[in-house]
């Protein structure tokens, strides 16, 4: 239906018109839906996936990846669901504001940034085939700092210090899928960690760089005894990805305060818990208390 001078004029036209928008967006006439009402027939109000599942399949389907990039860097899919539950914690986060919402951009360009970091990587080790790390979302970063909108105590925290704890708490989450939780004591009194948090208790410490080659980031994470010990012996790990989950146990367990874990020059070191708190100590001098 439209007005032509008043006189009311019905076109038959075989056309639908289809209106995106969040509803929190705004033009300089309020709320972007409101000068749309009276236009739309139907208002259809839409959900983010609630499965990790189907949020894989959207952003596999929605990204842009190259053929090179598909032939060239593997993705395990445990790295393409700690991906998705990144933006599962940013949803539930109460430093975002949850009207503005996390949509499924997050997630795609967050995909596209941690393919392109692997691939980075790869070409500066002159390497013809690489594997995405955890390492590598580092690069995810600034997808989850350009996705978000934070509320005032998310702003107080700073966006990078929020990217930073939906990263861990994602960690966290998934690392529970695979291994034993540090916190849960052992019925028969067995701790599944004990020879890693041995190792580290007798002053080892292993650093990952992001750009380490393929091969030595392999050495370096069979450094830790008991680590690789302990993903063998979890059926569910797929063969093959051992290397993988090898670096995902590390990180969870600093998740869950067994080892600590620093970020530095673009390195990952990790080190004894105590160690490291007692070094913190050093550093104040005797007058400062």
């Amino acid at each position: 239906d439209v007005q032509i001078r008043g006189f009311k004029l019905r076109l038959p036209l075989d056309i639908q018109f289809l209106f995106t928008a969040n509803p929190e967006d705004y033009t300089n006439r309020g709320s972007i839906i409101t000068p749309l009402k009276d236009r739309i027939e139907s208002q259809i109000l839409t959900h983010y996936p609630e499965e990790i599942e189907i949020a894989r399949q959207i952003t596999k389907q929605e990204a842009r990846i190259s053929e090179d990039q598909r032939k060239r860097i593997e993705i395990p899919e445990i790295m393409e669901i700690l991906l998705e539950q990144i933006s599962f914690e940013a949803r539930e986060s109460e430093y975002i504001d949850d009207r503005s919402g996390v949509s499924a951009r997050l997630s795609i360009s967050g995909f596209e940034n941690l393919v392109s970091a692997a691939e980075r990587r790869m070409l500066i080790n002159n390497e013809k085939k690489t594997c995405v790390r955890i390492t590598d979302f580092w690069g995810v970063v600034p997808a989850i700092t350009g996705k978000v909108e934070l509320v005032y105590e998310g702003e107080q925290e700073g966006p990078y210090a929020v990217a930073i704890a939906l990263l861990g708490a994602a960690i966290k989450n998934v690392f529970l899928d695979y291994f034993p939780s540090p916190d849960d004591a052992d019925p028969e009194g067995r701790d599944p960690y004990g020879t890693i948090r041995a190792w580290f208790s007798g002053g080892n410490t292993i650093d990952l760089l992001n750009d380490a080659t393929d091969k030595d980031f392999a050495a370096a994470l069979q450094e830790v005894a008991g680590l690789e010990k302990l993903v063998k012996g979890i059926k569910k790990i797929p063969k093959g990805q051992e290397r993988t989950f090898m670096e995902l146990a590390l990180h969870g367990l600093a998740e869950f305060n067994v080892i600590n874990k620093d970020f530095l020059d673009s390195t990952f070191s990790f080190r004894d818990l105590l160690a490291d708190m007692l070094d913190d100590d050093d550093i104040f001098d005797e007058d400062d208390y």
